[in-house]
């Protein structure tokens, strides 16, 4: 299905397919935290790259997150590129090279009307602050880190036959 989405400022609009339109993956990491805002999480949709078209991509900026390796303590800049409005600094899509066929639009961004999931994960929940109260309900699920499960994999143990 097709969904739209834009920045704040109306300068960046952009329009892509999506298998994966359930806003349920709740990421505290410190990038997804500090670069998406809302509530101390930023929530990732799977969509599909080739579709993506956009407008007013001279308004389009591209951050890649610094990231500390534990075992060298040396800072490596992250493949992932982290699309936003450099007018309004609404965070837009993460897309990553090595996964070249995926976008990951932020729910935040998207103006079409998002299902409601039956179910939420919370992931990378060692690095929320003391300050974040996640909302976690019985039947989500919590992670330290990563899940092993992929966006398409829940969305098809939760849509059977898609």
């Amino acid at each position: 299905m097709k969904y739209t989405g834009s920045c704040h400022c109306q300068s960046v609009r952009f329009s892509l397919n999506m298998k994966q339109p359930y806003p349920f993956n709740r990421c505290y990491c410190s990038i997804c935290r500090k670069t998406a805002g809302g509530g101390g999480y930023a929530i990732n949709l799977g969509g599909d790259f080739n579709s993506l078209q956009i407008e007013g991509k001279a308004f389009l900026s591209i951050y890649q997150a610094e990231i500390r390796d534990s075992a060298t303590g040396e800072n490596n800049k992250s493949p992932a590129q982290r699309s936003f409005c450099s007018r309004c600094g609404s965070a837009l899509w993460v897309w990553d090279p090595r996964w070249p066929d995926l976008v990951h639009p932020f729910a935040s961004a998207i103006d079409t009307e998002l299902p409601v999931p039956p179910q939420r994960t919370h992931m990378m929940l060692k690095y929320a602050r003391p300050w974040i109260e996640p909302d976690i309900r019985n039947s989500d699920e919590t992670f330290d880190t990563y899940p092993q499960e992929s966006l398409a994999q829940w969305h098809k143990r939760h849509q059977p036959g898609v």
